[in-house]
């Protein structure tokens, strides 16, 4: 499948699941140890996955090739801000970390018109990005029986966002000479690696129930195995732009998860929170969203 939109509604319905499988699996299973048994597990099924699709020399010669950027994939696009996430939904909702993920396109623009020369700015993209902000400070400061750990556990999450734009824009520079499933396969055994020593200080006090290990199950094989292949693709296909489109869909399908099958509420601030982070989105961003494209105004 090369089509843009297609892609882009199925990485969006996985990795919005993936807020209602950590918020199951966070409950029994510490944050350390659980983004290490994803991101191991993950990765140990894409290796077999790129041995059945190229044999195993050539699949070892290529990750030992591409060590490098698959280290800093590591850190940048797994283990940083999955970890992140998985902190901060101790705290939050699956669908507050939902829509605070969604100001990804906010950050990629500004470090494209660092990192990426050739990415237009204008005056309408930087209103986009103080819309968006304004949108993440009022999600940030509902009213909120959590108090200052909620307040923490989403402007983690907000954080997150920032490290998965620093690995879209540098796997998008990668992924022209390295394959997509070397740098999917090699991003998650390299943060399985980082990840080991806090995993190990933070283990679980006891065994984790049915519920916990259905939810470490899922979040193992759709968002994250199913979800980085899609993810390679789109970025090769796309660029790291078009992909962060994904993030204004992903906080529908983490909503609708959260209230159909957690029973989370959705109020009026976290409606009027995504839509402006949504809008500002759109505008940093520049691109086109249902027949609509910002229009550049010259800075």
């Amino acid at each position: 499948m090369r089509s843009y939109w297609p892609l882009i509604l199925i990485l969006a319905a996985m990795w919005g699941a993936s807020y209602l499988f950590i918020k199951v699996a966070v409950d029994d299973i510490p944050p350390a140890a659980m983004t290490e048994l994803r991101v191991l597990l993950a990765g140990l099924l894409l290796l077999g996955y790129l041995v059945v699709r190229t044999g195993m020399t050539r699949a070892v010669g290529e990750l030992r090739a591409a060590w490098v950027p698959c280290a800093v994939l590591g850190v940048i696009n797994a283990a940083l801000p999955m970890g992140l996430v998985a902190w901060g939904e101790t705290h939050i909702d699956s669908s507050i970390a939902g829509i605070a993920q969604s100001t990804v396109p906010l950050f990629t623009f500004i470090l494209a018109a660092r990192f990426l020369p050739h990415e237009p700015v204008g005056l309408t993209r930087v209103a986009g990005v103080a819309v968006g902000f304004i949108g993440v400070a009022l999600l940030a400061g509902f009213p909120s029986d959590g108090g200052a750990w909620a307040l923490a556990g989403t402007l983690a999450v907000v954080l997150s966002s920032l490290s998965y734009a620093s690995g879209g824009i540098y796997g998008q520079k990668q992924v022209r000479d390295i394959r997509g499933p070397v740098l999917a396969t090699g991003n998650m055994l390299a943060a399985a690696v980082v990840l080991l020593p806090l995993a190990i200080a933070d283990p679980p006090t006891e065994a984790p129930g049915p519920e916990a290990l259905a939810g470490l199950a899922g979040l193992v094989l759709i968002p994250t195995f199913a979800g980085q292949l899609v993810l390679f693709r789109v970025l090769r296909l796309h660029g790291s732009r078009k992909l962060s489109i994904v993030t204004y869909l992903m906080p529908v399908f983490a909503v609708v998860y959260g209230a159909i099958l957690l029973d989370e509420p959705v109020t009026a601030a976290m409606v009027g929170a995504f839509s402006l982070i949504v809008v500002g989105a759109v505008l940093a961003s520049g691109q086109r969203l249902f027949g609509y494209r910002a229009q550049e105004t010259a800075a």
